[in-house]
């Protein structure tokens, strides 16, 4: 992983332009998981952990990247993009996208490199296609809003990547708010900001170290099991135009219809979308401890109904439930590994999280890592 000063620096070893330096930050999701792309509620927030890029115009027609993190270039010409391998996706999907939508860049040089573990749920895919954009749209006065580079960066993930996400993890990296969480209207975009008054608690992740992949199908499959579920219920009832008109109470006697695996998928999206508008009751009315129930269950369906658990995450949940410095804790991410999200007391968070992690290796082999996050501003310019 590389730091700010690495990027910088192995931007001017490579290149003979003048950079302007900019951060992208990963995130957070407290609660809302699976839900942004089926027309549901998230609430999400940037942490101090991301990507840098380091970039300017180079007068030519040719992109050239520099991946500080794998010490790898790759350069190509701005009319000839096409898809590739591995990081270069990522970046090569941001061309793309601005080549379709009309927004005409010329040819840069570029070095980045970030604190995002990769796989760890933190949505480093999101911090590279998000900082890139905006990036481009400052150096070549592009005249995009932030909004409108999510939208962009979304789709650019959706094509070279071919990972269908839905807005939330673009949307929290390019506009959140430092000490906030972001209730996000993912069907009309609409957001609000709440204070995040965690008192005498502190928000750690937990790493079980399996790197989940996206792309491997998994995550598009869940997206297709709902398409198919609205479609059904739709059928049934006009009123179902979307899962935010769905009672979860409403689904049961559609379970024959819908089928064992769409009927669960559908059921945790329901649960999830009115999971997540009592949680932002409860953070507004800073009833913490009621919001922590509501990220075990947020768990629970996730390992149960949407099937995008592992054993690994089960296992840190379940120890979580073990300690009553632990209010709340749920797998973070698409899931298939990544990190565990915990709420837990500031003065018992070191020998709470060394008991946890200690059954972990015991268990596991393997030895997790934690973090405690910080929150940050959405994706900015470092002025140098």
């Amino acid at each position: 992983m590389a730091t700010q000063a690495q990027v910088l620096s192995s931007f001017l070893e490579q290149f003979t332009t003048q950079p302007k330096l900019f951060f992208s930050p990963g995130r957070i999701n407290l609660i809302g998981e699976h839900v942004d792309y089926n027309d549901g509620f998230v609430m999400p927030a940037a942490i101090d952990k991301g990507i840098w890029f380091a970039i300017a115009a180079n007068g030519t027609g040719t992109a050239n990247f520099l991946s500080t993190d794998l010490k790898e270039h790759y350069s190509v010409d701005i009319d000839k993009v096409e898809k590739s391998s591995s990081w270069k996706n990522y970046v090569l999907g941001v061309l793309h996208i601005l080549s379709q939508e009309n927004h005409p860049i010329k040819g840069f040089d570029c070095a980045f490199g970030g604190n995002l573990p990769v796989g760890a749920g933190l949505s480093s895919s999101a911090a590279v296609e998000g900082g890139l954009i905006f990036a481009l749209n400052d150096i070549f006065n592009l005249g995009l809003d932030r909004v409108t580079m999510a939208l962009l960066a979304q789709k650019a993930e959706h094509t070279y990547p071919g990972v269908k996400c839905g807005i939330m993890d673009m949307f929290a990296s390019l506009n959140s708010r430092a000490d906030h969480v972001t209730l996000l209207d993912c069907n009309t975009l609409e957001y609000q900001y709440f204070p995040l008054q965690l008192n005498n608690y502190s928000i750690v992740l937990i790493n079980t170290k399996v790197s989940h992949s996206l792309a491997s199908g998994e995550y598009n499959q869940r997206r297709k099991d709902c398409e198919q579920g609205l479609s059904l219920l739709k059928q049934q009832n006009g009123s179902y135009t979307s899962f935010r008109n769905v009672p979860s109470a409403d689904l049961l006697p559609y379970k024959e219809l819908l089928g064992e695996v769409v009927y669960k998928r559908c059921l945790f999206v329901t649960q999830e979308i009115e999971r997540t508008q009592l949680a932002a009751r409860y953070l507004q009315e800073n009833n913490l401890q009621a919001f922590g129930k509501l990220m075990f269950e947020c768990h629970e369906g996730l390992s149960k109904l949407y099937d995008v658990s592992c054993p690994e995450s089960d296992f840190l949940v379940d120890q979580a439930k073990k300690h009553p410095s632990i209010i709340g804790a749920r797998q973070m991410g698409g899931g298939f590994g990544g990190c565990t999200i915990n709420l837990i007391e500031k003065e018992k968070t070191a020998a709470t999280v060394e008991t946890i992690t200690a059954a972990y290796h015991q268990t596991f082999g393997v030895t997790a890592e934690v973090y405690e996050m910080a929150t940050s501003n959405g994706t900015y310019e470092i002025v140098l």
